[in-house]
């Protein structure tokens, strides 16, 4: 049972949340995990200006995914940072090019889940999430969240991501890596999404 985490991450945080997702998926007698990124738009010398060089070169090890390899997973958990509530243009495009794949029905039945990131704390997570499953409902998948049984979600002790829609960090002008709360939620939605995957492949 294969379980794909494809991602767009520009700082590292999107990144960082991916790992543990894939070590969530793991936990899963069965679960075997993929990363993936999807493919860059801004072009090298912009990235060079945003101060995120570092950051990509980091993140080189992961694999640019194919539309095609989402047609091989029984299930497909993504990440995207958040743009103005949205998520960013980077997996707009790369969805935008799955047309083929929705008129042949290819992720019909599959898992899919969502998680973010944002600057501030109310930046548009749960938006970009809730926006994120419209696409994923057009290409019938089965939408999975993070269901209040990952009960750290309800704490009020600190300031931290995370919702019922998905996990989720604060990156806080990119000063602010994902926190152990933040990467527990996302462990938690890697375990949650290939368990549901598991039973519907069985």
């Amino acid at each position: 049972m294969k379980v794909l985490v494809v991602y767009y991450s520009l700082y590292g945080h999107i990144h960082t949340m991916a790992q543990a997702v894939a070590e969530g998926v793991t936990s899963v007698d069965g679960a075997t995990v993929e990363l993936r990124r999807v493919p860059e738009t801004l072009p090298p010398e912009v990235i060079e200006k945003m101060g995120a060089a570092d950051a990509q070169k980091n993140m080189e090890q992961v694999s640019v995914c194919t539309v095609e390899e989402l047609r091989s997973a029984d299930a497909i958990i993504f990440g995207t940072p958040t743009r103005f509530g949205n998520m960013c243009g980077q997996m707009r495009q790369f969805l935008d090019a799955t047309g083929q794949l929705w008129m042949q029905g290819g992720l019909v039945g599959k898992v899919g889940s969502v998680f973010t990131s944002s600057s501030t704390q109310h930046g548009g997570q749960e938006s970009t999430i809730l926006s994120f499953h419209i696409t994923l409902l057009h290409h019938g998948m089965v939408i999975a969240g993070l269901p209040y049984s990952f009960q750290e979600q309800t704490t009020m002790d600190e300031i931290t991501g995370c919702s019922p829609y998905g996990a989720s960090t604060i990156a806080g002008q990119n000063a602010r890596m994902p926190i152990e709360r933040e990467l527990a939620g996302a462990r938690f939605q890697g375990n949650y999404v290939a368990t549901i995957a598991k039973k519907l492949a069985g």
